[in-house]
């Protein structure tokens, strides 16, 4: 059995997808994310722009695209949520690098794997975004753990179900 060294390994397992899924996805979950809060309070707990932003960069394994993917994600969140410009952005940008990293060494395919990866992911995000607000913009925030896991947890059960949807919508080649 040979082994492949690290390039041709990242380049024979990155996932692609039609352009229209790429640009669509996000935008979809953009916008979900911005009105059901609104109309539901209990869907503030999910966190899809996240989810979309991990499912990709780890699909397409390059830790550069992740972080522009998270960064564009976020803003684009950021300009139509209540958060401070950039702070999503900043957030997000961080997560898709880090789960593109993480993507190119691990298999993310199974499902207890992205179960743990989305729980330690929204945790992260969580802790990002707490730090920004008190940190760096002074804005009073409290971080609740037990609410926080809570939100892990079920960002982690909505990613299982959104991921294999996705996973649907890759090109074959």
């Amino acid at each position: 059995m040979a082994l492949l060294d690290h390039s041709t390994r990242e380049e024979v397992r990155q996932h692609r997808f039609h352009p229209a899924v790429f640009i669509l996805a996000p935008l979809f979950a953009i916008f979900l994310q911005s009105y059901l809060p609104l109309r539901h309070p209990g869907f503030a707990l999910v966190d899809l722009p996240l989810c979309i932003t991990v499912y990709f960069a780890v699909s397409r394994r390059n830790p550069v695209s992740g972080a522009l993917l998270g960064t564009g994600i976020g803003i684009a969140e950021d300009a139509l949520t209540h958060f401070p410009l950039g702070m999503q952005g900043i957030a997000k940008a961080i997560a898709g690098y880090l789960a593109a990293s993480i993507g190119a060494r691990i298999d993310v395919d199974n499902p207890g794997t992205r179960i743990l990866m989305m729980f330690f992911f929204t945790l992260l995000d969580s802790l990002l975004r707490f730090g920004i607000e008190r940190l760096l913009l002074n804005l009073p925030m409290e971080w609740f753990f037990g609410h926080e896991l809570l939100r892990a947890a079920i960002n982690a059960l909505v990613a299982v179900i959104l991921f294999s949807l996705l996973d649907r919508l890759r090109q074959r080649e």
